[in-house]
């Protein structure tokens, strides 16, 4: 008992840094914030009605729920199509292949720009001179040279996210001790299989762990290039119907966005830790 005292003593249960807070708590601690925010909501909703029941700012909850269901079950008459369903789809494989696409380049060109002079010659300062430009900036050169069609679309969430996955990968290759390279090129490996072989299994869950937390520039380049050139995704209805001042529609919509935002990064976190262990390990 006595030592049970001593140690909650020595770590508080929440102040401190060397605060550890049980269970119990912690859930309380992360449920906190979610509550009060509900809570805000609902009640400046409620007193925003109470004023002007027929208010479009702030809808009621089951305001809200109505616009979902529409949304989401019923057929649109013009399209013949669950609306919600259709734009998820459509903003869910842009921001998919344009992911993809910019991991897998910024991979094999940081990789080889790691580990080759050569190519980190050539390539080093352009990759970071482009990084420097803002994609957004360039919106309507992509729009003219490339049309309007999904291409451009995806080619925007690539540039904005294959410099700082490729920099990212180039850094962490420079960090790899040489005498792993060393030691692969004195026992026989080809410098096709010291780069492909033994040094790209190292940086893998890196890259994973770096898409990751590239996806929120991702979703942005997505709504900017929805929100101006489309007929479908989520953030060209969310552009569409603010001109009705539809928030019943727009507030879930973005609790969508964030949902799925929030799922993808829990995922690929997850698989990290699953699949490389020893990765989280070593980052302590």
């Amino acid at each position: 008992m006595s030592d049970r005292i001593s140690s909650e003593l020595r770590h508080p249960k929440f102040f401190g840094f060397a605060a550890r807070p049980s269970g119990k708590l912690k859930f309380l601690l992360t449920a906190l914030p979610f509550i009060l925010s509900i809570a805000i909501y609902f009640t400046a909703s409620q007193i925003r009605h109470a004023e002007n029941p027929g208010d479009k700012i702030l809808p009621t909850f089951s305001q809200m729920g109505e616009a979902v269901y529409m949304m989401a079950f019923e057929i649109d008459p013009r399209t013949g199509e669950r609306l919600m369903l259709t734009d998820t789809l459509s903003s869910m494989k842009r921001i998919f292949i344009g992911m993809i696409a910019a991991s897998l380049l910024g991979l094999i060109i940081g990789l080889n720009m790691g580990l080759f002079p050569g190519v980190e010659a050539l390539s080093s300062v352009f990759i970071t001179f482009i990084s420097i430009i803002p994609p957004l900036s360039i919106l309507p050169i992509i729009f003219i040279t490339l049309g309007v069609d999904e291409f451009a679309k995806i080619m925007l969430i690539f540039i904005g996210t294959f410099p700082l996955i490729c920099r990212d990968i180039y850094l962490t290759v420079k960090k790899i001790p040489v005498e792993q390279i060393t030691k692969s090129l004195t026992i026989g490996a080809s410098q096709f299989q010291t780069t492909y072989g033994i040094i790209m299994p190292q940086v893998i869950p890196r890259l994973i762990d770096t898409t990751r937390l590239s996806f929120g520039a991702a979703w942005l380049f997505l709504i900017a290039a929805e929100a101006i050139v489309s007929d479908s995704g989520l953030g060209y209805r969310i552009f569409l119907v603010r001109r009705y001042l539809a928030m019943d529609i727009i507030i879930p919509y973005v609790f969508l966005i964030t949902f799925l935002g929030f799922a993808i990064d829990w995922s690929l976190k997850k698989f990290v830790a699953r699949k490389y262990s020893w990765y989280i390990k070593s980052k302590g």
